[in-house]
């Protein structure tokens, strides 16, 4: 989502360049937020939800993401229930910014961060050895930590299992009134995506007209209403796949009334059937 509601004031840990936050428990907190910090994010033992800036997506069992300056997203584990870990690493947008310059062997390194601008995800053997390596960062010294970190950095910087999400940073602000009406929608689908949700009734609660509305949610979002509901319905859809539900039980429990529409809405946002879709991840799971 397009949406700028809360800026965070990240200060450095003392004596140090940066920041690190070892499970900061944000799990009952919608906390749609930005900073212009560069944020590198690890969270295991949970099935949860990335919602960075238009992007929503699920997660399974872990998720490891490096983020820009600006870029705004919900907490990576809002709504969890499970006993997750989460470590957390915010360093300051001109971190060794003349040494990134400068230094020829940090080349690679210089080059992530300027992919992060966009948002990188990592998957498979790099982010279980990234994560083992931050779960280790909040025990060591200051200067063993930035030896580490550059180290990590220099790993993530050379892997070939990173996806960009292709997230553009924060350009506007938002008013007050407009970031809680943001906030109220999203709680409202979060609630009743398994019943008809009627955007009129949508409109009328956020004290709009119906085009004030439609016109309001594209400049939030990016999207239309009703491509928000069918991706959001999709990603409850892939959870409930993943817990080997079969396609016609994932249709309607994520709000679906009719199988041929879901597997158009599923090919259209995931890329590929929903069956192709469950096969894939449940033979790749141990």
């Amino acid at each position: 989502m397009g949406l700028k509601i809360q800026l965070e004031k990240v200060k450095p840990d003392a004596g140090s360049s940066f920041r690190i936050l070892k499970n900061p428990r944000l799990n009952d907190l919608f906390y749609w937020h930005y900073h212009p910090e560069y944020e590198l994010i690890f969270i295991s033992g949970a099935d949860g939800t990335r919602h960075i800036g238009e992007h929503i997506s699920r997660y399974s069992g872990s998720d490891l993401v490096f983020m820009g300056p600006n870029i705004p997203h919900l907490n990576f584990d809002y709504g969890l229930r499970t006993d997750y870990e989460k470590i957390v690493v915010q360093l300051k947008e001109d971190f060794l910014s003349d040494a990134l310059t400068n230094i020829p062997e940090l080349s690679d390194i210089r080059e992530l961060f300027a992919k992060a601008r966009n948002v990188i995800t990592f998957h498979g053997k790099t982010k279980q050895l990234i994560g083992a390596k931050l779960k280790e960062l909040a025990h060591l010294s200051h200067f063993k930590q930035l030896m580490h970190l550059l180290e990590i950095f220099q790993t993530l910087a050379t892997s070939q299992e990173s996806t960009i999400l292709n997230v553009a940073p924060v350009e506007q602000n938002y008013n007050l009134k407009e970031q809680q009406r943001i906030k109220k929608i999203y709680h409202y689908v979060e609630e009743h995506f398994q019943e008809k949700i009627n955007p009129q009734e949508m409109a009328e609660m956020c004290n709009l007209s119906m085009a004030a509305f439609c016109r309001y949610f594209k400049k939030m979002t990016n999207m239309t209403f009703t491509e928000f509901i069918n991706e959001y319905r999709i990603n409850q859809a892939k959870k409930l796949l993943l817990q080997d539900y079969n396609v016609t039980e994932a249709c309607y429990e994520s709000g679906f009334t009719n199988l041929s529409y879901f597997n158009k809405a599923f090919n259209r946002y995931a890329k590929e059937n929903p069956m192709h879709f469950k096969k894939r991840h449940l033979h790749s799971i141990p």
